[in-house]
């Protein structure tokens, strides 16, 4: 039996990588944040001055991202590395996140990254947090779930993070660009923002993180369970 993996996609703001990090973490399970290898190549254009309408040299970035992801003693915490130095903060902003979702709309970039995304699979399993887990990168996932919440609610939750880390922040800028980046995601040609057809959608809205990851868990345990049975049979 192949290693379960557990995708979690949705829209930016939905709380997907507090979501997968927790869910990781509970089951002892690698994570995917797929969405930092997409801020990565963004950031890497952006700190060697590359046009993002050079297709060529931002797939090279890709074919080539210097990355590596160091889990810290604490247990949950991950820092990133590009280049050989940490960019956390880098990678977290709102800039960060648009450059991520212009680079991601370029098919030559994502299939650059395909394989390195399909490598995270692995025993014990696998929790991938995403746009396209379910729908490219892991079409056979044991559980798809896609995460969404209003637009309202998404902006005011990144606001909050973000005033938390103690960085500056405007809250009607952050839903203007994130209805932006609804539509570039949503609207793109290549592995568009959407639900997989057997996806379970949920929105969470009116739903603490904590409420989400029990959710979750419920179903997954569930969808083991019958899966073991299966294979019994």
């Amino acid at each position: 039996m192949s290693s379960p993996v557990l995708t979690i996609d949705g829209p930016g703001g939905a709380g997907k990588g507090t979501v997968s990090k927790r869910l990781a973490g509970e089951l002892g399970w690698h994570l995917l944040d797929s969405g930092a290898l997409y801020r990565l190549v963004g950031l890497a254009a952006r700190n060697r001055e590359i046009d993002f309408r050079d297709i060529g040299q931002l797939t090279d970035i890709a074919k080539n991202l210097d990355v590596e992801f160091r889990v810290q003693e604490a247990g949950d915490l991950v820092q990133t590395w590009l280049e050989g130095q940490c960019v956390d903060a880098q990678l977290r902003t709102e800039s960060a996140g648009s450059d991520a979702s212009r680079v991601a709309a370029i098919p030559e970039v994502r299939d650059a990254l395909l394989a390195r995304q399909r490598a995270f699979s692995a025993p014990p399993g696998l929790v991938a947090d995403g746009r396209d887990m379910g729908t490219v990168v892991f079409p056979d996932a044991t559980l798809k779930v896609f995460l969404t919440a209003s637009v309202e609610e998404r902006a005011n939750r990144r606001y909050k993070q973000l005033k938390e880390q103690g960085l500056s922040a405007n809250l009607r800028a952050l839903q203007e660009e994130m209805e932006a980046r609804d539509r570039r995601d949503t609207q793109r040609a290549t592995a568009p923002l959407k639900p997989a057809d057997d996806a379970w959608v949920l929105d969470c809205t009116a739903i603490d993180a904590a409420g989400v990851v029990s959710m979750i868990l419920e179903r997954l345990h569930s969808v083991l369970s019958v899966r073991r049975i299966q294979q019994q049979q």
